[in-house]
């Protein structure tokens, strides 16, 4: 299966988030494919990942890790500086940019729980650093098919909230999914090959779910491989057609 619909060239691709959980398996799996070209790894901490420098030991230069913390522009701007010194265009960038439960984020359960603090550290992470993550590589995205894929959550679907709690994270994962449809359609005007997606990888076991994987069913926790599978399995099987929409990890389509 090919990793970008109608791409025919090895692949330039840039995963943010990288050092850890599903950031990491995705730059180990895309690494494992004759289609892509390189990855750029992405992270606070790239250069001090132990799974980086395992990935980087085998796999070379086709491995490029950089800090850049996505909260703040001016490290954006230098990671766009970059990365347009190094190639032309980005082919595919997947942002698993996500915080639930660092302080001063939590995972609030009433009203009584909310404060200023927590819900900027929630809207910085989960929506404002994704979008302004493709704000500066929007002029690499702009040529050949090209797929901009962030990772949402279920819970940020507004339809679907029947339980309630984690004010939080769920209002800034419905942000995100709301950034990413309206940029989808700005992005599809300039460039008719591309495609926006928001995904949900299901519950994985990484650090952002630890506090509540004794509640999820043994079937429901996934390992990160598993997760970095279905997301590349969904970005191959969703173009252009489908930008502006967002998918679960069983691709089923998830209601806004």
């Amino acid at each position: 299966m090919t990793l970008i619909t109608n791409l025919a060239v090895a692949a330039n691709t840039l995963v943010c988030g990288a050092s850890e959980g599903i950031g990491l398996a995705l730059c180990s799996q895309l690494l494992a494919r004759d289609d892509v070209r390189q990855v750029f790894a992405v992270s606070r901490q790239a250069n001090h990942s132990a799974g980086l420098e395992a990935l980087a030991r085998q796999h070379g230069r086709r491995l490029i890790r950089i800090n850049c913390d996505a909260r703040y522009e001016k490290s954006l701007e230098k990671l766009t500086r970059h990365i347009g010194a190094t190639c032309e265009c980005l082919h595919l960038v997947i942002s698993t940019l996500g915080v639930l439960h660092d302080a001063p984020a939590r995972a609030e359960k009433k009203l009584a729980q909310l404060d200023l603090a927590s819900l900027q550290a929630s809207f910085v992470t989960n929506s404002f650093a994704p979008i302004l993550l493709l704000k500066h590589l929007f002029p690499l995205l702009l040529h050949q098919p090209t797929t901009f894929a962030a990772l949402s959550a279920r819970v940020g679907s507004i339809s679907d909230n029947r339980l309630g709690g984690w004010y939080s994270y769920r209002a800034s994962k419905a942000a995100l999914n709301q950034l990413l449809r309206t940029a989808s359609i700005e992005l599809k005007r300039l460039n008719p090959a591309s495609t926006v997606l928001a995904l949900h990888p299901g519950t994985t076991a990484t650090r952002l779910s630890q506090p509540f994987q004794a509640n999820v069913p043994p079937d429901k926790l996934f390992a990160p491989a598993f997760a970095a599978q279905c997301i590349l399995e969904l970005i191959a099987r969703h173009g252009p057609a489908h930008s502006g929409t967002f998918w679960a990890w069983d691709h089923q389509p998830v209601a806004w």
